[in-house]
């Protein structure tokens, strides 16, 4: 008798385990995403945006540089390249987001809301996608 008390508790206490393991990865995965694209969206959409543009700004200036090495375009890439501390802190949020369990195509599509809401015309748009060598 006592053996079967014994046996029915630690039943009792793994599928009590079971079922909060369950609940926790459910979390995990389907309320977690979203919960954690309310809190940081708006933020990893202005670093991604800001960042995008720095990028740009630099390459531009690297090409200006190489094309006409001069004091001035000296001084506008190495202003470039100090603004590239924006990818820095966009690729923490994004390495941080990645780690609270949103998905690369998560990201991706926060980034393209990101443009379309930045990118108020056509010609807005084609500057943000385009490179300019």
């Amino acid at each position: 008798m006592q053996g079967e008390l014994m046996w029915s508790r630690t039943l009792l206490i793994l599928n009590i385990a079971a079922v909060l393991i369950i609940l926790a990865l459910g979390f995990r995965q389907f309320a977690q995403p979203p919960i954690v694209k309310a809190i940081y969206g708006s933020q990893y959409q202005e670093l991604m945006f800001k960042c995008d543009n720095v990028m740009r700004e630099h390459l531009i200036a690297k090409n200006r540089m190489l094309s006409e090495a001069n004091d001035d375009s000296i001084k506008i890439l190495n202003s470039a390249e100090i603004g590239l501390i924006e990818c820095h802190d966009y690729d923490v949020m994004r390495k941080r987001l990645i780690s609270l369990g949103l998905t690369d195509n998560d990201l991706a599509l926060m980034g393209l809301k990101a443009i379309e809401e930045k990118g108020t015309d056509v010609k807005t748009f084609v500057k943000i996608h385009e490179l300019k060598y």
